[in-house]
């Protein structure tokens, strides 16, 4: 992030806790609730959002178990062996890809130093002078930044940008198997939505140094381990749809510093503070899919819960409502004792339509009718 005032304000927010930087997963997940305020701010402060789950009562159970850790960081190892002799295999024997001569790169360490400014203007001379004069094949550890909601993440994949015949390529090395040639669909679509995010920002790097885009393939090269074995195999995989989405919902987040002006000076997501107050102080924007990609789901649902929101029943219904945030309101727009306004008259309408429909039903299923918010208030 830049010495600008927001980036100042977003340093406040954290607190004592060192910032915690985004990685693809993060970045993917960000994109899925490009909404939610409260992800926003805390993601682009570099804050931990699982301590402060934890702190508040209300820790997620995501990460991997140290074993699936072990097991990955060893068979990446093996991959990436020797100056990745063993990935140059797979990729001359099974893509059939005519890799000559070789030289490989390793971007972790610039002379002793992990400093990630040194490590990004390595990057982007070395990167600078493949484009220009094609020298150059494999980039490991290659650091890359992607703007998210007016802040600059600091990307450390954990990829190889591999570069054949003028193009790049990402390398996303996987510890999931492959078996019988196929794998986990959920497991793909992750790592492709992660590899997604290391195309974009390589292609924005590009674009930068004055190159098209486009030299940067829209195809990643997945390695995972074959059957039941530790030997690797590749399968190539396009990852424009996933490019697309990606694209549509960064550009679709609302800039950060925006939010932050509105916020009490104040306000610190400090673990040592009052920190219910102050997560609670920007809005959320809970959905049920939030389980599976967010650190915050377990307490923002049981905000959503306890103040009836309608994202509470899921994104679609909330989406259906058009407006209608709360489920009371919902259920008093469907009796008819609470009169919509203009914008929500529509909604209104279709809400006593459901009502009057599903008191119809309960009729002639012989339950009898049941008054519309009765009947609604069950259903929620």
């Amino acid at each position: 992030m830049t010495d600008t005032a927001p980036a100042l304000d977003l340093d406040r927010l954290r607190g004592a806790t060192p910032p915690r930087n985004h990685d693809a997963r993060t970045i993917a997940a960000l994109t899925a609730n490009p909404g939610c305020a409260r992800r926003g701010v805390m993601d682009a402060a570099g804050v931990d959002k699982d301590a402060v789950s934890r702190t508040l009562g209300f820790p997620a159970p995501f990460g991997q178990s140290q074993f699936a850790i072990t097991r990955g960081n060893v068979f990446e190892a093996q991959v990436k062996a020797d100056g990745c002799a063993e990935l140059l295999t797979l990729l001359r024997d099974r893509l059939g890809l005519a890799v000559p001569e070789v030289s490989y790169d390793d971007l972790e360490v610039v002379a002793g130093n992990e400093g990630r400014e040194l490590r990004h203007a390595r990057t982007r001379r070395l990167l600078r002078r493949a484009l220009d004069s094609g020298e150059g094949t494999l980039y490991d550890h290659p650091l890359l930044r992607l703007e998210i909601a007016g802040q600059v993440a600091y990307l450390e994949p954990d990829v190889i940008a591999f570069q054949i015949e003028g193009r790049f390529h990402i390398v996303e090395i996987k510890s999931f198997a492959v078996i019988d040639g196929q794998a986990e669909p959920s497991q793909v679509a992750a790592a492709a939505r992660q590899a997604a995010v290391y195309v974009l920002a390589l292609r924005r790097l590009v674009a930068e140094l004055g190159h098209p885009a486009e030299r940067v393939s829209h195809e990643v090269i997945l390695v995972c381990p074959e059957n039941f074995s530790n030997r690797p195999t590749v399968t190539p995989v396009d990852v424009r749809p996933q490019l697309a989405v990606l694209e549509r919902q960064l550009a679709r987040l609302t800039r950060v510093d925006r939010i932050v002006a509105e916020l009490p000076e104040d306000l610190s997501f400090d673990l040592a503070g009052a920190l219910d107050e102050a997560v609670r102080a920007v809005e959320a924007r809970y959905a049920p899919e939030c389980m599976s990609s967010c650190e915050m789901a377990f307490f923002c649902r049981d905000e959503a819960r306890a103040c009836g929101a309608t994202g509470a029943l899921g994104r679609s219904v909330r989406d259906d409502l058009g407006g209608v945030d709360s489920i009371g309101t919902a259920l008093a727009l469907a009796d008819g004792t609470l009169e919509p306004a203009a914008d929500l008259a529509e909604t209104a309408a279709q809400l006593r339509t459901a009502a009057r429909l599903r008191a119809e039903a309960l009729q002639s299923a012989g339950q009898g009718t049941a008054p519309d918010g009765a009947g609604l208030g069950s259903v929620a």
